[in-house]
């Protein structure tokens, strides 16, 4: 009897040893198998939403290298809820973490994030003015367009301008075709609403931002301005070819000859702009019955 109780005994000491053993395993799911997989100490949470706590828990540390890793990391998410996350590092107390946030939010819709990032176009930091007005071009929303040409006609700095003339030309809307045309050409004949003296600007990246802007935007109203840049002999060649592919974007015959004024220019990729823009006024679609 005391042999056979041993053997009988034998399997119920291993079942016993087996459950103690699963009692005492790591509360994770064993790989390949989600059966086994106990309750972890989140509860019922995501590994994205456990992601996004930590992360947001990170934006609190006294460390601003920290602060804004996680704010990078929480934009590479690439999720509506880690951009939310992310709003109240637009506040921080350092610029480049407020900076980065800019850009963290983009998976928010585009109203939201334009009515985040707008009042930042206030900023006290020129670099986090800079990323807000690119920031709010990616946004696509319109209701960016009047504070984005207030910064690019009043904003001291010039890298904020530029910015902001990128920007308008990725929203397209017309509106911003009189004070773009202004920044490129101060008086070209281009009505404007500043009460400053035109004065030329300087700055090339400004300048050949606003005349690429106004061919994105294609009125016809900032034909006079283009011109006049790209009749300019002083103006950089840069700039001028920027002013001949916009006016080739805008494919308005009444540029065609200013165009081919310049097609024996000095700099030859200046004379090709030209050429490739007067091919696409010439070459564009014909309108059906007027329309």
């Amino acid at each position: 009897m005391t042999s056979l109780s041993k053997q009988v005994s034998r399997p119920a000491f291993w079942l016993s040893l087996c459950l103690v053993s699963f009692a005492g395993f790591p509360n994770h799911a064993t790989k390949g198998n989600a059966s086994f997989a106990l309750q972890s100490p989140q509860g019922s949470l995501t590994p994205l939403q456990i992601e996004i706590e930590k992360q947001t828990q990170r934006l609190g540390s006294t460390e601003t290298e920290e602060r804004r890793d996680a704010v990078t990391r929480l934009g590479s998410m690439h999720h509506p809820a880690a951009s939310r996350a992310a709003l109240p590092a637009l506040h921080d107390s350092v610029a480049i973490v407020r900076a980065t946030a800019a850009t963290a939010i983009s998976s928010l819709s585009s109203g939201d994030r334009a009515a985040a990032l707008i009042p930042l176009l206030a900023d006290k930091d020129e670099f986090v003015r800079r990323e807000v007005a690119f920031a709010l071009g990616h946004a696509h929303d319109l209701s960016a367009v009047q504070p984005l040409i207030e910064r690019l006609t009043s904003d001291k700095q010039d890298s904020v301008r530029s910015a902001a003339a990128v920007a308008l030309g990725e929203l397209r809307d017309a509106t911003a075709t009189l004070s773009l045309a202004e920044t490129l050409s101060p008086g070209s004949g281009m009505a404007t609403r500043s009460r400053k003296k035109p004065k030329k600007e300087k700055d090339l990246f400004l300048l050949r931002a606003a005349a690429r802007s106004l061919g994105q935007i294609g009125s016809r109203v900032g034909l006079p301005a283009l011109v006049a840049a790209l009749q300019d002999e002083k103006m950089a060649d840069d700039v001028r070819r920027e002013a001949a592919f916009a006016l080739g974007l805008i494919g308005d015959v009444a540029a065609v000859p200013a165009l081919r004024s310049v097609e024996a220019a000095r700099d030859p990729y200046l004379a090709e702009a030209a050429r490739h823009a007067i091919y696409r006024i010439e070459h564009q679609p014909k309108p059906v019955n007027g329309n």
